[in-house]
């Protein structure tokens, strides 16, 4: 939802300044992916069960950050020279989902020791269960052909309004983490619901296609045919 050509230009007039220095310095892309995952990760894992709300979210913050620089330098990498590996591509996703996993699972440690909050940790696992099923949906209906885009929640809000929320209850906001986590775990089981409406109906086009294409390449074979 937030993905649109609008932020990505807003972002890009940040980003790609830095992520042209990176490339003429030779970083590579995929250094830039690992590195912003292995720092989520600790950021994550460290200061939320800690208690270290505010820090934990500022560290994730901007560590989460990276995802968005080592896109940039794919950009301007592929823009001087031959396109990105498709290794790449698989490298960022896969590390997307493992820092989805540390960032809820920490704020599930959160809840269920240092907050007291059970109920809110069930809020967390659901938006991290939910979220992850969404990205599989759109992953395994492209590697069939079929259109999955779109959807109320994807992964920019999950960890926008998560990091918001956490961020909100590190400074004294009783019940903003629960507020944020339950609209989170709300808004994915929609976006789930809209993930495969989306799929059901590129597959009933493409098979509606498909449908259509026969019957006129046998009318193009039989005017061919000698009387």
């Amino acid at each position: 939802m937030l993905d649109n050509l609008v932020a990505r230009a807003s972002i890009g007039r940040v980003t790609e300044p830095l992520a042209r220095a990176l490339v003429r310095l030779g970083v590579p892309a995929d250094a830039v992916t690992v590195l912003g995952t292995v720092g989520t990760v600790a950021g994550a894992l460290w200061f939320f069960p800690m208690g270290g709300l505010v820090t934990g979210a500022a560290v994730v913050t901007a560590f989460v950050l990276c995802d968005l620089l080592d896109g940039a330098m794919a950009r301007v990498r592929d823009a001087g020279g031959p396109p990105s590996s498709e290794f790449g591509a698989v490298l960022d996703s896969t590390c997307d989902r493992i820092s989805d996993g540390a960032v809820f699972a920490g704020l599930t440690w959160w809840c269920l020791h240092a907050g007291d909050q059970p109920y809110t940790a069930i809020a967390a696992m659901t938006s991290l269960v939910v979220g992850q099923v969404v990205s599989y949906i759109k992953a395994r209906a492209e590697a069939s052909g079929l259109s999955a885009v779109g959807g109320l929640v994807e992964r920019a809000e999950r960890l926008t309004l998560a990091l918001v929320g956490t961020a909100a209850e590190g400074f004294g906001v009783r019940g903003g983490l629960a507020v944020a986590l339950w609209l989170l775990a709300a808004g994915s089981v929609i976006t789930l619901g809209q993930r495969l409406v989306a799929v059901y109906r590129s597959a009933a086009a493409a098979s509606a296609g498909s449908d259509g294409d026969a019957p006129a390449a046998g009318r193009a074979g039989s005017d061919g045919e000698a009387p």
